[in-house]
């Protein structure tokens, strides 16, 4: 491993201990339901806008990265519909997997629209301005950076890594880090269908 990579997995590991550090502080206070989530506006992978308000009535697991991650993204969108999809065949219809960018500039709706449906029929891809992007990271605590790429190569985005579950009112219940079951996020979603 070259030590660039040394040094950004070093990062996106601090990054990771330090949202899950966060988060479990206000577990351990009792403010976890207060203080993770909050109404956002943002624009689908049809150029729908989509607000915090458009999910309730399902329990809705929440995925935060970018379409031109490597492979943390596609592993953690992929846990999500394995999850899902262990509750039973019309599941999906009612439970809101959604993915949400962290790299608005590349992350257009008409680039998503091809993106989500690789992870599974039903997942919702969201997109909006800088500051839209800013404001809903900044209300479910995601950490992310955009990451010069290495001589003149494209960008990445360093960013946490969690799936955020939700009742059907929209109110935080959980969360789940990168290494988490597809049995462990079935059974909490479960509980709430």
């Amino acid at each position: 491993m070259s030590v660039t990579m040394k040094a950004l997995l070093g990062v996106w590991i601090a990054a990771l201990a330090a949202v899950a550090g966060w988060i479990a502080w206000d577990v351990v206070k009792g403010n976890d339901r207060q203080t993770i989530g909050g109404p956002f506006t943002l624009t689908d992978q049809d150029g729908r806008t989509v607000t915090s308000d458009s999910l309730k009535g399902k329990p809705t697991l929440i995925y935060f990265g970018f379409t031109f991650c490597p492979d943390v993204c596609p592993t953690s969108l992929l846990l999500m519909e394995t999850a899902v999809e262990q509750l039973g065949p019309d599941a999906a219809k009612k439970v809101n997997l959604v993915f949400i960018t962290v790299d608005p500039e590349r992350d257009t709706p008409e680039l998503l629209k091809g993106y989500v449906p690789n992870f599974g029929p039903t997942y919702i891809g969201l997109t909006g301005t800088p500051q839209q992007v800013a404001d809903v990271a900044r209300a479910y605590r995601v950490y992310y950076q955009k990451v010069p790429g290495k001589d003149g190569g494209p960008y990445l985005m360093d960013h946490s890594s969690i799936v955020y579950l939700l009742d059907r009112n929209g109110r935080f219940v959980t969360h789940f880090t990168h290494d988490a079951k597809a049995e462990q996020i079935a059974n909490a979603v479960g509980r709430l269908m």
